[in-house]
């Protein structure tokens, strides 16, 4: 049997992440170090003492859980038979499985997080968090909500089966809670995020970062990476690019993507990463996988 290594997206940070690590390990210290001088700018300080509202920022958000996420896999003897990432985290299966240097991740994970940042101000949006519903009514919801509004509401995240984050205008998100709510849902709230992450409104972001992917050298993986795009497998260098591109106006396909893996043969499942989130899903979509992590 196989075992695949998982690495968490945007909302696992918190103040005082890698601390630790920092203190006690020269090769996490080393890799947070090289952050810093790539960025030009302190980020370490911003991780270890935030502000909180400073961390929470997309721009500074991004660069911080990848940084944490690699240096923390360069101090383990992993060898995966499979890497994915929850959004921003599949730049650091990227780097795990061999693709994509440190540091040149680094620079378009900075570039994404200040792009997206930028797209929430020019198209202003927001996401909901919706549990408790079957994906189809989610869908269904978010459709009639976008023909009530005129505006866009869509399925952003599947998260784990009765776990789903929508995302879209304003207005539209807020129609599709209100209807979700009718339909009996368990519980369907707003998030508190900066944009409409994964739909249409991130459309200027994918405009600027297309230029930077395509200048970013990627070699064929050591193992397969599965797609938030797509939720399968692929080692083509090419299909990566386009992949990490798309993901930025397409859904989080990640039950999908648990299931496939295990499909393909992983009976383990291991986070690599600040926070206990992707293991969670993990045994809410596959009750027997096997699941540890290292924070």
């Amino acid at each position: 049997m196989a075992t695949a290594y998982l690495f968490p997206g945007q909302g696992s940070q918190f103040v005082g992440m890698g601390r630790n690590h920092y203190e006690e390990s020269d090769v996490f210290a080393r890799y947070l170090d090289r952050g810093n001088e790539v960025l030009s700018f302190d980020l370490k300080s911003i991780m270890f003492e935030g502000p909180a509202e400073k961390l929470k920022q997309t721009e500074f958000t991004q660069p911080a859980i990848f940084i944490h996420s690699t240096a923390l896999y360069n101090t383990l003897d992993a060898s995966p038979d499979m890497v994915g990432g929850h959004s921003l985290g599949e730049f650091s299966a990227l780097v795990a499985c061999g693709a994509v240097a440190f540091e040149e991740a680094l620079r378009i994970v900075r570039k994404r997080g200040k792009l997206m940042q930028k797209a929430g101000e020019i198209n202003s949006g927001t996401m909901a968090a919706v549990i408790g519903m079957d994906d189809s009514v989610v869908e269904k919801m978010c459709s009639r909500a976008s023909e009530i509004v005129e505006k866009e509401v869509v399925a952003a995240n599947y998260n784990c089966p009765g776990q789903v984050v929508i995302s879209g205008n304003v207005e539209a998100v807020e129609k599709a809670v209100a209807l979700l709510k009718e339909e009996g849902c368990r519980l369907a709230k707003m998030l508190p995020v900066s944009g409409a992450f994964h739909s249409s409104l991130m459309q200027p972001a994918y405009d600027g970062l297309k230029e930077w992917l395509g200048r970013l050298k990627i070699t064929e993986p050591h193992c397969p990476i599965y797609s938030n795009y797509t939720a399968g497998p692929t080692t083509d260098p090419d299909e990566i690019r386009s992949n990490v591109l798309n993901q930025l106006l397409n859904p989080v396909l990640w039950t999908q993507t648990i299931k496939n893996m295990h499909a393909d043969g992983a009976d383990s499942f291991v986070e690599v990463g600040p926070g206990k989130v992707l293991r969670g899903l993990v045994k809410r979509t596959l009750e027997k996988a096997e699941t540890s992590g290292y924070e």
